[in-house]
């Protein structure tokens, strides 16, 4: 048997590199990341792309391993330049990814140090580091000192986590939930219902209160509909406003929302995955008043503190609710038991195992301060009513005047129809591949949708995509085509 073990361990320390191959792996990558950065993602937003990297799949996992060279050049082709590049600053659609190169920093460092920061006892420096940003959000929303919530990998987790919590702190059982009532707009982003099915919610009513011109929750519908509710003997539990819409950036009416969970006892989840960030302008903070009525509130660092994917965060005023829902124990862990001074990630979410995602948070802060993510977030805001203001004269028809980053527009043709006409806009966009839009349907009226949210996007690059729309409808005459 030492025989065997000593041949396995010859073979085995392969996964321990030595100094000159570490090195040398890592100036290969960092040549990689330079060259994209520099070279490709100021240019490139879409690259179309015919085999869908389908390539990547012609690398065979084996016994041994390949050179360095061969898989980043195989990453290039099949992975980094295919269609959308989120890190581009003529990103204009969805809702535009980060990407601070900090993030790559603290990820390589929570990657090569491998700290578990799941459990105080395991790693209590990196539990304290996530409770206090969580404790910093908190208090940037207008919680008080008590709530807490944790660190999620992104907004759809952080809904879940908010879902499940509310249904156990209203003891909502299996026989309540045809009884139940949920109400949202039909705004809301669509992982809260996602959220309510995993939850076991599907069976529940579901309200969607009307809503004004602008895409905000008209609050004496949603009064009327709970004492209607009421009433009929059905039972309000849950209101979901957004602080942020995904399709038009609006802010429903928080503080009226609150006044009425709170007059019905209805949980108050506050979904502000995109949004929430803007809090930090004192300019833009007064859009969410009410929200610190709420019960609990999703919230992305990837999106407004322009942190790569995978740091999402829940808010939460009832941490012992949190707790009642997601904390679990096991003979294995006993030794953890008894020793925490501050709660545990593992207890307060469904993770057990997770990334160390608070460091590229914390780090991020920490090297370049607040001052320039505040500016960022202002500077988005003006550059879409920027954009508001100029297509009008292009002669676009556009949406509600933009509250947070983004708007919608589109051509109405003198003939044709309206919705291949636009469609056909956002192909011509993809084909140039400078600069990126998506496009969406509301009311059943086709919309193109300019959300600038990257913080590699300036001025220079909203002139860009107004200069491709201007000459896609008029030096290309796309007008008079026949589409």
């Amino acid at each position: 048997m030492i025989d065997k073990i000593k041949k396995l361990e010859k073979i085995s320390t392969q996964l321990e590199l030595k100094p000159e191959k570490r090195k040398n792996w890592n100036q290969s990558v960092l040549s990689y990341i330079d060259t994209f950065l520099d070279d490709f993602n100021p240019t490139t937003t879409f690259q179309v792309s015919e085999d869908m990297g389908k390539g990547i799949l012609d690398i065979p996992i084996e016994e041994a391993g390949k050179p360095m060279e061969q898989l980043l050049i195989a990453l290039k082709d099949n992975v980094d330049r295919p269609n959308l590049n989120p890190a581009s600053a003529g990103h204009f659609g969805y809702i535009p990814g980060g990407g601070v190169y900090t993030t790559a920093l603290a990820d390589y460092m929570a990657a090569a140090t491998n700290r578990f920061s799941g459990v105080f006892y395991a790693c209590p420096g990196g539990v304290r580091m996530e409770n206090h940003l969580i404790r910093w959000m908190c208090k940037m929303v207008g919680y008080p000192d008590t709530a807490l919530g944790n660190l999620s990998s992104g907004g759809s987790i952080a809904n879940l986590s908010a879902i499940s919590t509310a249904r156990d702190v209203k003891e909502i059982k299996a026989r309540d939930i045809e009884n139940c009532v949920i109400y949202l707009t039909d705004q809301v982003h669509h992982c809260v219902q996602k959220a309510l099915r995993i939850a076991g919610m599907r069976e529940a009513i579901i309200r969607y209160i009307p809503m004004d011109g602008a895409y905000k929750m008209k609050t004496p519908f949603l009064a009327q509909q709970i004492i209607a509710d009421k009433k009929e003997g059905l039972r309000p539990f849950l209101v979901v406003g957004s602080a942020g819409t995904t399709n038009t950036g609006t802010v429903d009416p928080l503080d009226q929302i609150g006044q009425l969970a709170k007059m019905h006892d209805l949980w108050f989840h506050v979904d502000a995955a995109y949004g929430g960030f803007f809090m930090l302008s004192p300019e833009m903070k007064p859009l969410f008043k009410g929200i610190e009525l709420s019960d609990s509130i999703a919230i992305d660092p990837h999106k407004g503190l322009f942190l790569s994917y995978g740091i999402g965060a829940l808010l939460i005023k009832n941490v012992k609710a949190l707790y009642k829902t997601h904390q679990y124990s096991a003979t294995y862990l006993q030794d953890q038991i008894n020793v925490e001074e501050d709660p545990s990630p593992a207890d307060l979410s469904p993770e057990l195992t997770r990334h160390f995602r608070g460091l590229r948070m914390w780090l991020s802060l920490q090297l370049m301060g607040i001052s320039p993510f505040r500016a960022a977030i202002e500077e988005k805001v003006y550059l879409c009513r920027y954009f508001y203001d100029k297509i009008q004269e292009v002669g676009f028809e556009v949406g509600p005047y933009p509250e947070l980053s983004i708007a919608i527009f589109r051509y109405v043709p003198k003939q044709g129809d309206p919705t291949k006409f636009n469609d056909k806009i956002v192909e011509l966009i993809k084909q140039d591949g400078r600069i990126f839009f998506s496009s969406t349907t509301i009311d059943g009226v086709y919309w193109i949708r300019f959300a600038v949210f990257s913080f590699r996007t300036h001025l220079p690059h909203v002139e860009l995509a107004l200069s491709l729309l201007k000459d896609i409808i008029f030096n290309k005459k796309l007008e008079n085509r026949s589409i």
